[in-house]
């Protein structure tokens, strides 16, 4: 997000809340990667985070004026965000929750030798690629909703304990007993299994056709490889190092953020230009 302090941004808020085009452009600009990296990590799936983006920001819009500057902006968009995720009914996973065991047990006994050639032609490693930032973002479905969102805030932000407290409405303490103990889970884990992040036997060139032929990716459609990758800072001011929470050098790097896709920044411009606007500001 870029730096404004908290005047000029109570200024541009009450001007977005007001009608004002360009203010609600700069808000929406500001948030639309943070709304959509938290989305993608809370359901697994581009195409569902695509969606749940378009709402949150449209939830945000139509409660611009019920911002007081109790908290920071960020922190305000977060709580909204995170409380739509966690009662999000949509997404591919809502009524199909997986598990770490259901996990471990697809790695020890999926019959990958078995499956023929699925690729079309495209190249093995960048398959791989695909599935390795799949296979780990919807690795976060095997944890429980509060669970996942504290690991998200944590360890793919880096929001300190304090502000990620003020978000999730639990203490500071609390709150880095929790991601502490769930960070561990999740390093457990991918220790035990993962060829790519720890030491397991599950490597995932091995397992391209498999993924495929299991509808975990489609080598028409690459959401992850051909997405453009951004800083975590250019969308958050984020301390420089996460707070002292573990003693863990486990390898998250698959936490990494993404710019909002085309399609979506287009589908809320479409919204900031229509009548539909204007009819809700003054619902």
């Amino acid at each position: 997000m870029n730096k404004k302090s908290n005047e000029e941004l109570q200024v541009i808020v009450d001007k977005a809340a007001a009608g004002d085009k360009n203010a609600l452009e700069t808000l929406i600009a500001d948030v639309k990667d943070i709304v959509f990296n938290l989305s993608l990590r809370m359901l697994g799936t581009f195409a569902d985070a695509e969606d749940a983006t378009q709402d949150i920001l449209l939830k945000m819009i139509t409660h611009l004026s019920s911002f007081r500057g109790d908290s920071s902006f960020t922190t305000w968009v977060f709580r909204i965000a995170v409380n739509h995720l966690k009662n999000y009914k949509k997404h591919m996973f809502a009524h199909n929750a997986l598990s770490f065991e259901f996990y471990g047990n697809d790695i020890e006994n999926g019959k990958i030798e078995d499956v023929p050639d699925l690729t079309q032609n495209v190249e093995k490693d960048i398959l791989a690629e695909e599935l390795k930032m799949s296979c780990t973002n919807v690795m976060l479905q095997c944890l429980d909703k509060e669970s996942r969102c504290i690991f998200i805030l944590g360890t793919m932000f880096k929001i300190d304990s304090r502000m990620a407290g003020d978000i999730l409405e639990m203490t500071p303490e609390a709150y880095r007993q929790r991601l502490s103990r769930v960070r561990k889970k999740m390093a457990d884990f991918l220790g035990s299994y993962c060829g790519e992040y720890g030491s397991g036997r599950c490597k995932c060139r091995e397992r391209v056709n498999y993924a495929i032929q299991n509808h975990r990716i489609d080598p028409l459609q690459l959401d992850y490889v051909t997405a453009a990758e951004i800083p975590v800072q250019t969308m958050l001011d984020v301390k420089k190092a996460m707070e002292e929470i573990d003693d863990l050098s486990q390898d998250f790097s698959f936490c990494k953020p993404y710019q909002s896709p085309e399609r979506t920044r287009r589908l809320i411009q479409e919204f900031l230009d229509s009548k539909q606007l204007s009819i809700i500001q003054k619902s």
